[in-house]
């Protein structure tokens, strides 16, 4: 991890902000600059690194959007479940069990094929059903990830501030949630990572993203395994690096209680 490269003496603080700075700028100049490394490997992958770097871009803008869409939603169903009313905690519970007893690749064609038959008129291009897609599907397993965290913040907690005259919204944001979000941040910063993996599934509606890219270069050039090596290399490195970044917020956070 990152952390280590800073000198000792620092806080925990300025060492994770360091970390979370360094892991988003290597992210940027990675991306940035993938064209041009990948320009100077042999064929067939030099000839094509314009279209891997775009492909490498694609994924990562499929990931983010997707991703902080999953969370908005994964936290509002979280909420829904908990909640003393019988209608939100059974909508929730459906979102819920629906999404995650289905497989991904058929929620992104039922959301690119059929939903627009449903809804007459709907036309989404084939970005924005993945994002919704990938979105519902992340969100699903992180209302499960919130409502543990929620559940695992002791009751005395939120007793006691509401008996120093504390408003119930006040409760929940200041005390509740944040001790809630903290438990749940490791498998939040889990499906974040595995969402990036997941997005590859978008391939099967058009999205050109870093998979489809690959898949088309070693289907007109017939050799696969210079190009699927070269897209397995750059899937490694995006998830390295996001890594890097979340592993810095749990730092920072002292998800594990660890005070290197």
């Amino acid at each position: 991890m990152l952390t280590v490269l800073w000198p000792a003496h620092w806080s925990r603080s300025q060492r994770s902000n360091a970390t979370l700075v360094t892991a988003l700028l290597l992210m940027v100049l990675v991306v940035s600059l993938l064209g041009q490394l990948l320009s100077l490997l042999p064929e067939p992958i030099g000839s094509n690194a314009d279209t891997f770097a775009e492909g490498a871009r694609t994924t990562l803008y499929l990931t983010l959007v997707s991703g902080a869409a999953g969370l908005v939603l994964g936290i509002a169903a979280a909420l829904a479940r908990t909640s003393r009313t019988a209608a939100l905690r059974w909508a929730a519970g459906f979102y819920v069990w629906a999404i995650r007893g289905t497989p991904l690749l058929v929620q992104i064609l039922f959301i690119y094929f059929a939903l627009p038959v449903l809804i007459p008129g709907l036309n989404l291009p084939d970005f924005a059903a993945a994002c919704i897609a990938l979105a519902l599907n992340v969100g699903a397993y992180n209302a499960e990830a919130v409502r543990a965290g929620l559940q695992a913040v002791p009751r005395g907690q939120a007793e006691a501030a509401r008996a120093l005259g504390l408003p119930r919204i006040c409760v929940f944001m200041d005390v509740v949630f944040p001790q809630a979000f903290k438990i749940s941040l490791p498998p939040l910063v889990s499906n974040f990572v595995a969402l990036l993996k997941d997005s590859s599934l978008a391939y099967a509606i058009g999205v050109v993203e870093l998979t489809n890219v690959g898949n088309r270069i070693q289907s007109a050039t017939f050799q696969p395994v210079e190009t699927l090596v070269t897209v397995g290399v750059t899937y490694l490195v995006l998830t390295t690096l996001v890594t890097q970044v979340t592993a810095a917020v749990e730092y920072r956070f002292d998800v594990e209680g660890r005070h290197k």
